[in-house]
């Protein structure tokens, strides 16, 4: 991974990449460091097998070496609770005092009366929300317990996917994967300062030379007023001439736009405010490369 997590304070996480060698992107994961001297690392579930594969080579190839490196698999739970009323709901069944727990930090806790919790203030929508890793066999409890409290819905991947492309945020899968560099997908901020400069990461030297000489695509930002657009329709640049082809549609009637999409495409055509064409049943309607977040997120930082 290119994070520097070293440098991570107790009890902090961040976003860091998996690499392979080629630059492209295994996987994104949340690295925190926890207080129980132990890294706790969260994967996207589609990618356990392969992102095991690797941490166990490595883990293999550092205890071969004669160090000190142990690898062990949770199988907790993760419940999300997220949004503006997850603080006062939360915090009714938390010893803790969450106004003290920022943005990207994590505790380990008693939730609604349920001990060795993981409380992790992160989440994939934009807004203010906690990850919670429960014990297995008290998940449903946990679930039910914050199902009873009326502001509390259940909310499928639907609703997290249109939240997730309003807060500018990449989705694996979709608008990243091992063919996309961190470069590309305007995740180079993941890598750390002191790792940029070491370059030990698999695919270090093709990333650091896209960020000398910019990447040939990058993914940006999408706004139109036309009919929904469907993944891999064409999208054409001011000469008329494709240019790209967008991952995902999302979100639904806003103030000022009607769909936002995020598109992997051209760089040269990626300035905000560049205005585009997009290809919906043999029908050509306008767009516009717009900065994200689409819509301001809100992440809490305690003061």
């Amino acid at each position: 991974v290119g994070g520097d997590i070293a440098e991570l304070k107790p009890g902090q996480g961040t976003l860091t990449l998996l690499t392979n060698e080629r630059g492209g992107i295994v996987d994104d994961l949340i690295i925190t460091n926890t207080s129980e001297d132990h890294l706790y690392v969260v994967s996207n579930a589609g990618c356990t097998d392969k992102d095991l594969a690797i941490m166990r080579g490595r883990a293999a190839e550092l205890q071969a070496a004669g160090s000190d490196v142990h690898l062990e698999v949770s199988d907790n739970a993760l419940l999300a609770l997220q949004g503006p009323s997850m603080a006062r709901v939360l915090q009714a069944g938390l010893p803790d005092d969450l106004a003290k727990l920022s943005f990207m930090n994590s505790i380990t806790t008693t939730v609604f009366s349920v001990p060795g919790c993981r409380v992790t203030r992160c989440g994939y929508t934009g807004e203010d929300g906690v990850e919670i890793s429960v014990p297995t066999g008290r998940a449903v409890e946990l679930a039910e317990r914050l199902l009873g409290v009326p502001e509390v819905w259940p909310a499928g991947l639907a609703a997290r996917d249109s939240l997730r492309l309003e807060a500018g945020l990449c989705l694996y899968g979709n608008d990243i994967d091992e063919t996309t560099t961190p470069a590309e997908a305007g995740l180079l901020w993941t890598l750390g300062k002191r790792r940029r400069a070491a370059m030990d990461f698999p695919g270090a030297a093709i990333i650091m030379a896209q960020v000398k000489e910019k990447p040939k695509r990058k993914r940006v930002g999408l706004t139109s007023v036309g009919p929904p657009i469907r993944p891999h329709m064409a999208i054409l640049g001011p000469e008329g001439t494709p240019v790209g082809s967008h991952g995902l549609c999302g979100g639904g009637p806003q103030p000022g736009w009607h769909l936002t999409v995020e598109v992997r495409k051209e760089a040269v055509h990626s300035r905000a405010g560049t205005a585009l064409t997009v290809e919906v049943r043999k029908k050509q309607h306008p767009a516009l490369i717009t900065k994200m977040p689409f819509v301001p997120t809100q992440y809490y930082m305690a003061k």
